[in-house]
């Protein structure tokens, strides 16, 4: 990067609010004459610079709901946008500043809290008599009037704050029903390194960092819809996402090595679905969901030293009682089916006073299991959830005898989930990926290898 696009790039969002908009170029003419040459070719430098941000493609992201939420400003200015009752609809809140937003009839009320020197807020701030009202709206935008990247400053606080969270990017909070949804509007490449960042410890290779990058602006570019409130969520629901704090100069490092690429399979962004560990094999995609997708098949993994590669996890009566209860609890759960990779594709489960047959991700999601790559047992007391099997077990036969021969009143029996794997198993495993970098692979190969027979491309917006 040449030193005026470098300064440009630093000094850009600071110049917001006084730059001529690209559209109005003539206005840089009209007072030329009198600025230096040097400042107008800083000037044309940033502008140009401001062009090249505006296109940049920009994702939604629900950060939370709820029925109120507490939003402060951080070391800059922000706009607070969508008061019905403030003349141009807008007021300025000052670094520190914290607002509420509550529901109420339907609408948004707005709340300023007072601040203790330090940007904390003070006891009686938090008393609501205290609280200023500043109206309310249908939907309310908060929007940063300079951006929270400050030159030399390698760890920026952001733009606003959210539940002990900074981001970056514009916050739009609107009503959904009974709940406010905080949606956080941001560029692409700046949401990266903090997914980055979550999902993947910071410390891991490079490679396994910017493969993660690229399969993550993949998933994030396909999500997109104008018909959708949001994008993608902050959560494992989508990708996560923590922030700023989540970012470090390896994630950043990640994200800017591979900027705008993304993985095209016939001419369409993939599906670049990813996963914490398969457990030693990934899925398909068409035994977990509806379709089967040519590239996302399932390949032996390599992450053998993955810490959840194999696990155990102790089901207590009283939480078998609380998974099933339309049925009183679970005797014993039985495999029915499995995917080629081994998975539960669906199971019965034996009740005390029933019998449910259910999906492999439903059975998940009530016991909380890592994931469907599992069997059950029948143990006793002493065993410990910590145990490991040295190897993968093969699935067990139906324990003998009947719940109909079991004593009308006897003790419902504690279940051992012995599993492998963490996650849906479908596309690339991180800790794969890891492993792979470990062996010295690039990037390129580590996403060749678990999204078979796409090409690494420069994103071109349709």
């Amino acid at each position: 990067m040449g030193l005026l696009a470098g300064v440009a790039a630093a000094v850009v969002p600071y110049f917001r609010n006084w730059l001529p908009s690209p559209g109005s170029l003539a206005s840089v003419a009209l007072v030329g004459a009198a600025l230096a040459p040097q400042v107008l070719l800083a000037q044309a430098v940033i502008v140009q610079a401001v062009m090249a941000q505006q296109s940049e493609p920009q994702v939604r992201v629900l950060l939370v709901e709820g029925p109120t939420l507490t939003v402060a400003a951080t070391d800059h200015h922000l706009a607070l946008r969508g008061l019905a009752q403030t003349p141009g609809g807008q007021v300025i809140l000052a670094p520190g500043d914290t607002v509420t937003l509550t529901l109420v009839g339907g609408a948004i009320a707005v709340q300023r809290e007072g601040q203790a020197p330090g940007g904390q807020a003070s006891a009686s701030a938090q008393v609501s008599a205290s609280a200023q009202v500043m109206g309310s709206g249908q939907t309310i935008w908060l929007e940063p009037l300079a951006s929270g990247l400050a030159l030399g400053n390698s760890k920026p606080l952001g733009d606003f704050q959210l539940k002990q969270r900074s981001y970056r990017g514009r916050l739009q909070v609107a009503v959904n029903g009974s709940a406010l949804q905080a949606i956080n509007t941001v560029d692409l490449e700046s949401y990266l390194p903090s997914v980055v960042g979550s999902e993947m410890p910071a410390s891991w290779p490079q490679a396994a960092l910017r493969a993660q990058a690229v399969a993550a602006r993949t998933y994030a570019l396909r999500q997109r819809s104008a018909s959708k409130p949001f994008d993608v969520r902050a959560t494992v629901a989508s990708q996560v996402y923590k922030g700023v704090e989540a970012e470090t100069p390896a994630t950043r490092e990640a994200v800017a090595t591979t900027r705008g690429e993304v993985l095209m399979y016939g001419g369409s962004l993939v599906n670049a679905v990813f996963h914490s560990s398969s457990g030693g094999s990934t899925e398909n995609s068409g035994d977990l969901w509806i379709q089967q997708l040519p590239y996302l098949v399932s390949v032996p993994d390599v992450d053998q030293d993955s810490p959840v590669s194999r696990w155990q996890q102790r089901l207590e009566p009283l939480a078998l009682t609380r998974a099933f209860g339309e049925i009183g609890g679970a005797n014993r759960i039985e495999i029915l089916s499995t995917t080629s990779s081994g998975r539960v594709r669906q199971a019965r489960v034996i009740g005390p006073t029933g019998t449910l047959v259910i999906t492999g991700a439903e059975l998940r999601s009530r016991l909380g299991l890592r994931s469907t790559l599992v069997r059950f047992e029948l143990v006793g007391p002493d065993v410990a959830s910590s145990q490991v099997p040295a190897a993968p077990p093969p699935i067990l036969p139906p324990l003998a005898g009947s719940p109909a021969q079991l004593p009308a009143q006897a003790p419902q029996p504690t279940l051992l989930a012995v599993g492998r794997g963490f996650g849906h198993g479908v596309g690339m495993s991180q800790w794969g990926a890891y492993a792979l970098a470990q062996r010295g692979e690039a990037y390129r190969e580590i996403l060749r290898y678990y999204f078979r027979g796409t090409d690494l491309r420069p994103y071109n917006a349709p």
